[in-house]
């Protein structure tokens, strides 16, 4: 590989610029080491609930929730590795320096834990969703190959992502590394676009319909409950 890359398909601009060079200000120092320091907290915490869930054989009735944990303990595992990297202040050169750039001071690997995460936890609203809201039918229509094939899709899904682009749009120059930026300002505006829609605006009304819905037959079986109440019918015929 060049030690130094260049292309002509767009100019490197944009917040997402990841430097690696001695160019370090105070701010920048302080925000890395933050995060460092909640990557290794993460990691600490996922790693005792996984080992909670296996230790107690709740990974068995609880497949998505043991998934999700993973995706995590993954996400905080990377984050503790990219932003170590980049508090290193490290000269990219070569081979390493160019695949170092496009899988982790790119972000990309830890891109991929976070779009896991989104969507693992639209297959866990959905599950809760069915269960609650149409039990009689998921009992009957949800069988388990139905959650390692979401497990499995959050997972492809969160590497196709990142993945699909970082090759194109990351480029090493004068050592540094910069991240998902050569693009053209039209592709920056649409792939903005994308990205707000996907993971937030999709996301969140996903969980306000499910956990909506949940609420909602919570409360009407809570009312049954309470019109069977013996106590209120003793009322009643006192009454």
């Amino acid at each position: 590989m060049l030690d130094v890359m260049t292309t002509d398909q767009g100019d490197i601009t944009g917040d997402n610029s990841v430097t690696s060079s001695s160019s370090h200000d105070a701010a920048a120092l302080y925000f890395e080491s933050i995060v460092l320091i909640i990557g290794v907290i993460g990691t600490a915490a996922n790693g005792l609930i996984l080992y909670a869930l296996v230790a107690s054989k709740q990974h068995k009735n609880q497949e998505l929730i043991v998934n999700q944990n993973a995706i995590d303990f993954y996400t905080c595992v990377f984050l503790v590795i990219t932003y170590g990297l980049k508090l290193s202040n490290m000269h990219l050169s070569g081979s390493l320096g160019y695949w170092l750039c496009m899988f982790l001071f790119s972000e990309s690997l830890l891109s991929c834990g976070l779009y896991a995460s989104w969507i693992n936890l639209m297959f866990i609203s959905i599950e809760r969703y069915l269960k609650v809201v149409h039990a009689a039918w998921s009992k009957k229509k949800l069988h388990k190959w139905m959650t390692y094939a979401a497990m499995a899709c959050s997972w492809i899904i969160g590497i196709i992502h990142p993945m699909a682009s970082v090759f194109e749009t990351s480029v090493v120059i004068d050592g540094v590394c910069y991240g998902y930026v050569v693009v053209s300002a039209e592709a920056r505006l649409g792939g903005t676009i994308y990205y707000f829609f996907c993971t937030y605006f999709f996301v969140l009304l996903i969980f306000i319909f499910c956990y909506g819905k949940i609420l909602m037959t919570i409360r009407r079986q809570a009312r049954v409950m309470a019109g069977h109440n013996p106590s209120g019918s003793v009322r009643h015929n006192h009454g």
